[in-house]
């Protein structure tokens, strides 16, 4: 069995924990029956020996897989990883769905999306990235009472592209959720809900010269984005050559553009030009979300 799962940008501005899009970068992985367990992994994590005796999909893979068939049959997992780790590109929750989505797969049960969308929740609490690595595109999330998350799916035109650049440091989800504050004032809240609420209806209206404006946001981007300064300058270099709207991906430390297929070149090359030091892609989106192979 072969599956590939989407990297994924979340929280796109004001969209804090609800808003997130399915990007084509995706992690490659192969099941096997095998006589004994074994893991290969190829391109990002290869040089981290932790995932070859703690692995999160293997873990997460095997507690499904012997609930539903009352043994647990060896495997060989390979992973043909590209998305980074660390650069709020959703690495985490593309594992989480990758490896559910796998063991159903393996084990002959049938699984609807929804299905699998609800089972990840228990190890990824917040739908912004789990719910584009399911259903691909851009997803606007809700979960009632932690367990059930209800989402709304708007397919990316391909006349659209995600410029990304991708720092060469990792920022820590944790570490920067834990600087933002525990209470926000009446205005930022209604600023943030107004824009989200706007910036969502851009989407599914396809009205791109909006997002610009609604894609601003007043809770966390800032205070995240002090953790490397560098990353005011590239919003700024973003909007200035091109990018429709350019956002903290995830609490970072990537970042995240969306440009016309016609404007991508030019954007990458500017954004190459001022930040060597960071990588700069171009990427299609996914509008699928993850895929079997056969």
């Amino acid at each position: 069995m072969t599956i590939d799962v989407p990297a994924t940008s979340a929280n796109l501005g004001p969209g804090f924990d609800t808003l997130g899009l399915a990007l084509d970068l995706t992690n490659h992985i192969v099941v096997k029956e095998s006589n004994f367990v074994s893991i290969a992994i190829k391109g990002e994590g290869a040089n981290k020996p932790k995932l070859r005796t703690n692995n999160q999909f293997v873990n997460i893979f095997y507690n499904f897989y012997i609930k539903l068939v009352g043994r647990r049959d060896n495997f060989r997992f390979e992973f043909h990883n590209k998305i980074p780790f660390s650069r709020g590109l959703g690495s985490s929750s593309a594992v989480i769905v990758a490896a559910i989505a796998s063991a159903y797969k393996m084990a002959g049960v049938e699984l609807s999306r929804d299905s699998i969308l609800n089972k990840a929740l228990f190890y990824e609490p917040h739908p912004d990235n789990i719910a584009p690595a399911v259903h691909g595109g851009f997803t606007a999330s809700l979960t009632i009472k932690g367990e059930k998350v209800v989402t709304q799916k708007k397919e990316i035109p391909d006349y659209l592209k995600a410029v990304m650049i991708i720092p060469n440091r990792p920022m820590s989800t944790n570490q920067s959720r834990s600087k933002l504050p525990r209470n926000y004032s009446m205005q930022k809240t209604v600023f943030n809900v107004s824009h989200a609420a706007v910036l969502t209806a851009a989407f599914f209206n396809e009205d791109w010269k909006t997002l610009r404006i609604a894609s601003e946001d007043m809770m966390h981007q800032n205070t995240r984005m002090k953790m490397m300064k560098e990353l005011f300058d590239v919003q700024s270099t973003a909007l200035l050559n091109g990018a429709l709207m350019s956002t903290l991906s995830g609490s970072g430390s990537s970042f995240f553009n969306m440009v016309y297929a016609d404007d991508a070149a030019w954007l990458e090359r500017k954004l190459k030009e001022k930040f060597p030091q960071f990588r700069v892609e171009t990427y299609n989106f996914n509008n699928i979300g993850y895929k079997f192979g056969n």
